[in-house]
């Protein structure tokens, strides 16, 4: 199979809004020459092109895709999800949970592959944001209990302070493979990307008290599309003119 004009044809797929298209031509070239082919071809795809597949994860079928991607291609497809006007992170929070649990996935090198990339703190802020009390917590105490909250925030250098502090739960207590896990993970294995995460949480949280909307800009037309628009055989800003790739 040619590889080049695989690629092309994946590329007008996702430009398309053909997303399954697209993924069945890849998972076609996997059955066809193996895994090393497929690793060959998405290797040569834009983040943007792999983000267009991967973030419609189907928990009803395993994807070769989300199997077969790296930690720094998946790295560079999260920093620009964003570019999804998705404002509940449902497919932010499906793609990570679905990939970086996967089976064979090592989490701690899929999170620094993304902490090691500018924006990468923001888009895990993301995917806590409905979280952001019992992330707190967390980060307090060590358990999720909100209980005995007293709205009490540790300072930045109290967080630097408890980094290494020893677990009160322990891993198996929380593998949900969901946000209790994650958090888990970058607490006690990422404790700089934790608290980085953290932080940019907390601003997260002040824009929008302060009324700001999301992130405390003004909503205007910034390329973004609904979610809606983006499911499977819809369109998607695939099919847009962007510099995102340039930008990582």
């Amino acid at each position: 199979m040619n590889h080049l004009a695989l690629i092309a044809k994946t590329q007008s797929l996702i430009a398309a809004g053909d997303i399954v298209g697209a993924e069945s031509a890849l998972v076609e070239l996997a059955d066809i020459e193996g895994d090393s082919a497929l690793m060959v071809v998405l290797e040569q795809l834009p983040p943007k092109d792999i983000l267009a597949i991967i973030r419609e994860y189907d928990n009803s079928k395993e994807s070769v895709i989300n199997l077969m991607v790296t930690p720094a291609q998946f790295a560079r497809a999260v920093v620009i999800e964003k570019q999804y006007k998705d404002l509940t992170r449902t497919h932010l929070r499906g793609m990570l949970n679905s990939i970086i649990f996967r089976e064979d996935a090592d989490p701690v090198e899929f999170m620094t592959a993304i902490g090691d990339l500018e924006g990468g703190s923001e888009a895990l802020a993301d995917y806590f944001e409905e979280k952001w009390s019992r992330v707190e917590a967390f980060a307090r105490t060590g358990t999720f209990d909100t209980v005995e909250d007293d709205g009490e925030m540790l300072s930045e250098t109290a967080l630097y302070a408890s980094a290494y502090a020893k677990p009160r739960l322990e891993q198996d207590e929380v593998a949900d493979q969901d946000w209790m896990e994650l958090a888990w993970i970058l607490r006690y294995q990422c404790p700089d990307l934790f608290i980085e995460m953290l932080l940019v949480l907390r601003a997260k949280a002040r824009a929008f008290e302060a009324g700001g909307g999301e992130d405390g800009e003004a909503e205007e037309d910034d390329g973004k599309v609904e979610t809606g628009d983006t499911d499977r055989g819809k369109a998607t800003p695939a099919a847009r003119e962007s510099d995102e790739e340039s930008a990582i």
